[in-house]
């Protein structure tokens, strides 16, 4: 189960970026998570996703 408040969920992307998974596609895929949903949330409190450096801004 991944956190609903959107800033607990900026944080556990991020962690979960940083120290398990290479992109996010890898982690929606390995903890059965829609991207776009991800994605939605992230931006309606103004994180968009840099896969250069694979975290949210």
């Amino acid at each position: 189960m991944i956190p609903q408040d959107p800033m607990m969920l900026y944080s556990f992307l991020n962690m979960k970026l940083r120290d398990q998974y290479a992109s996010l596609d890898e982690l929606c895929e390995d903890l059965d998570l829609s991207k776009e949903e991800i994605l939605e949330k992230m931006k309606m409190v103004g994180f968009e996703y840099d896969a250069h450096h694979n975290k949210f801004w």
